[in-house]
C-alpha cells in the first residue's frame, strides 16, 4: 500500500518554503527523461502535453496566490491566463482542451523560464508577512494540486510514448516480478452502519466531507485485485463478445471501438504483451490488471459471478487489504456528500462542477505521489475511460 498519509506542513514559514520547491521540483524531476518534442504531444483530448501540465501548475499559483496576495507582484506573460486555464469560468477565456496540442508556442524553453520566474516570486512571498493563516489552506490546495498533475504527468506520457510505434521507453529500471496468489480470499462484514468521509485536521479535497453515516448490508470484498492473468481468462473464454455482462452502454462502446483487451496489451506472433513505462515487455501474468474502464471492470466482474464493491462498502474495508497499486472502480455514482457545499469563487469550481456522468475510484496507483493518497480520497472519471492507472477489486 502507499503510504496512507496526507500532505502535512509545518505552520513555519521556511517550512512551507522548503515544501513548495520540494513538490515543484518533482513536477520538474517526472519530465527529465523526456526529449524536447516529447513535451508538445496531445494524441487525444483527455491526454495534455507534458509542457501544458508545468504551464497550468504554475498559473494555478500566479493566478490564486500571487496576484491577489503579493502586493506589486507582475504576471509574466498576461496572455498565460489564456493558454493555461483549465476550465475557470470564473478567471475568463482560455483554449479549449483539444487545441492544447496546437499550442507550439510558447515554447517548452519559455514554460521553464515562466516556472522559474513563479517559483522565485513565491519563495518571496512564502518569506513574507504576507504569508496569512488564512491564505495557507489555499496554499495546501494549490501544493495537491499540484500532485495531481504529476499523476496526470506520467498518466499522458505513458499514452504518448505507448502509442508510438517504437514504443520508446519512457525510463529503464529493474522490474520486480510480482507474487501472486492464486486465491483470492474474501473478506466479510456484517450489515451495520457506518461511517465515511474525511475526519481530521490535515489537508482534504472539498469531495471528501463531511463525514456522515451509511447503513451497509452483509457484503464481501476481495482481498487483493483482479490480475493480468484472471483477466486474460476472461478474454479467451470470449468476454469480450458476449454481451450479457456489459452494461448496454459498455456493449455499445465495445462494437463501436472494436475492444478485445486492456489498454497497452498487443499480441505479438502469439504472445501478450504490454507497454510499460520501461518499454513494451511481455505480459506479467502476476501483476494487477491496469489500464480498465468501468465497462470493462463491471463485465469482468458479471462474468466472475461478483461486482464492484460501492465506494462506500471499499472505504469501510479498506484497512484490511493492501491498497494503492491502481485506482479501483466502484460501483458508484459522482455525488455530493450530505452537507456539501462549493467555495466561493473559482476555488469551488474544483470538484463540484463535475458531479455528473462519472463514476468514483478509490485507493492510488502507481504513480501517485508519495504522500498524495488517504483511504477517503474520491477520485472519478467518465465510465469508457481508461489511460488512468485503473485495476479491479472484486465484490459479493
Amino acid at each position: 500500500m502507499k503510504e496512507n498519509s496526507v500532505l502535512t506542513i509545518p505552520n513555519s514559514i521556511t517550512n512551507w518554503a522548503e515544501k513548495y520547491l520540494q513538490i515543484r521540483n518533482h513536477s520538474v524531476k517526472i519530465c527529465e527523461p523526456l526529449e524536447i518534442e516529447d513535451y508538445v504531444v496531445q494524441p487525444i483530448v483527455d491526454v495534455s502535453p507534458p509542457k501544458w501540465h508545468l504551464g497550468h501548475t504554475t498559473w494555478f499559483f500566479e493566478t490564486f496566490v500571487l496576484e491577489p496576495n503579493f502586493p506589486g507582484y507582475q504576471v509574466f506573460d498576461a496572455q498565460y491566463n489564456f493558454v493555461f486555464n483549465s476550465y475557470y469560468e470564473t478567471i475568463g477565456a482560455r483554449v479549449i482542451r483539444t487545441d492544447r496540442g496546437n499550442l507550439s508556442r510558447p515554447s517548452v524553453s519559455d514554460i521553464y523560464q515562466y516556472r522559474k520566474y513563479v517559483d522565485e516570486q513565491m519563495d518571496a512571498f512564502l518569506k513574507s508577512e504576507y504569508l496569512t493563516e488564512k491564505i495557507k489552506p489555499l496554499l495546501e490546495l494549490g501544493l495537491n494540486h499540484e500532485q495531481q498533475h504529476q499523476e496526470l504527468l506520467l498518466t499522458d506520457i505513458k499514452y504518448i510514448l505507448g502509442h508510438n510505434p517504437l514504443f520508446p521507453a519512457y525510463k529503464n529500471e529493474d522490474i520486480l516480478k510480482k507474487e501472486h496468489s492464486e486465491i483470492i480470499e474474501m473478506i466479510h462484514f456484517d450489515e451495520g452502519v457506518y461511517e465515511i468521509g474525511f475526519q481530521g485536521e490535515d489537508f482534504s479535497f472539498d469531495n471528501e466531507l463531511g463525514r456522515h453515516k451509511v447503513y451497509l448490508n452483509d457484503f464481501e470484498i476481495a482481498d487483493r485485485l483482479v490480475s493480468n492473468r484472471e483477466y486474460l481468462l476472461f478474454m479467451d473464454a470470449g468476454g469480450y463478445n458476449d454481451f450479457r455482462h456489459w452494461h448496454a452502454e459498455g456493449w455499445d462502446w465495445v462494437k463501436q471501438n472494436e475492444a478485445k483487451s486492456p489498454l497497452y496489451w498487443h499480441l505479438i506472433d502469439g504472445q501478450w504483451m504490454n507497454y510499460t513505462l520501461n518499454g513494451l515487455q511481455e505480459l506479467d501474468l502476476n501483476d494487477a490488471v491496469c489500464h480498465i474502464n468501468f465497462y470493462e471492470a463491471s463485465a469482468l466482474a458479471s462474468w466472475k459471478g461478483m461486482r464492484l464493491p460501492t465506494e462506500a462498502e471499499w472505504e469501510v474495508a479498506s484497512n484490511h487489504f493492501e491498497w494503492g497499486n491502481r485506482w479501483e472502480w466502484t460501483n458508484s455514482a459522482y455525488l455530493p456528500y450530505p452537507g456539501f457545499k462549493k467555495e466561493a469563487g473559482a476555488v469551488g469550481e474544483y470538484n463540484g462542477k463535475f458531479m455528473v456522468n462519472q463514476m468514483v475510484l478509490r485507493g492510488a496507483s502507481d504513480a501517485t505521489p508519495s504522500g498524495h493518497s488517504r483511504n477517503t480520497y474520491r477520485n472519478f472519471f467518465q465510465t469508457g475511460l481508461k489511460w488512468q492507472f485503473t485495476g479491479i477489486r472484486l465484490a459479493q
